[in-house]
């Protein structure tokens, strides 16, 4: 396969494999238009300096050097959750793969379609859809662990899995606990709202 030939192809598998993870994944999981565009201009700048770098002398490594600078300078501007981060580090990922080229020609669409269905298959609803992870602040001071984990049970209509406190204080009778627990039925609300959001509940 000709040198042009094979950079259309990663062209044309990184377009496929970005649009799939991006739109047809992350954006109809979690409806964030802003980290959609992100994960696309990523990709795609992601993709043109590698297949630039890929000639010069400057080489690959600077290439990664460059990426994981702009990756912590990107992670570190907004308040994102774990799971846009992996969407992140994949998209940036497929960028790599096409980028670089690897011979032979079908081992990085095919790298790439692994990349994908592995992200929409570890992120499916139906994999760990009932359990949630929420910061939650009490109007009143619970010393007592037991006590908390009825509480919050009673609360939440839900099975407390785990429960990490963060804060206890005595005087304003406040308790804030960082709370992992299952619903009974599966939760259609996207899981990227319930991980961000902070409630203050009356006990």
């Amino acid at each position: 396969m000709s040198t042009a030939m094979s950079l259309l192809a990663g062209l044309a598998s990184d377009l496929a494999a970005i649009v799939l993870l991006a739109y047809g994944v992350y954006f109809r999981r979690y409806h964030r238009r802003d980290l959609l565009l992100a994960y696309v201009a990523l990709n795609v700048g992601v993709l043109a300096v590698t297949v630039l770098l890929a000639g010069a002398q400057a080489g690959i490594g600077l290439g990664l050097g460059l990426f994981g600078i702009l990756s912590i300078i990107r992670l570190r501007s907004d308040q994102i959750t774990q799971e846009e981060v992996a969407y992140y580090f994949v998209a940036l990922a497929l960028g790599l793969v096409s980028g670089l080229r690897p011979a032979p020609g079908w081992l990085a669409p095919a790298a790439s379609a692994v990349l994908v269905a592995i992200m929409y298959t570890v992120d499916h609803p139906r994999l760990g859809g009932r359990t949630h992870r929420q910061l939650v602040t009490l109007d009143a001071a619970y010393p007592d662990r037991s006590e908390l984990h009825r509480a919050l049970q009673r609360l939440l209509t839900a099975e407390v899995r785990h429960l990490v406190v963060l804060e206890i204080d005595m005087v304003r009778d406040v308790t804030v606990v960082d709370v992992r627990f299952r619903t009974a039925h599966l939760d259609r609300e996207p899981r990227g709202d319930s991980a961000r959001r902070q409630e203050r509940v009356a006990s």
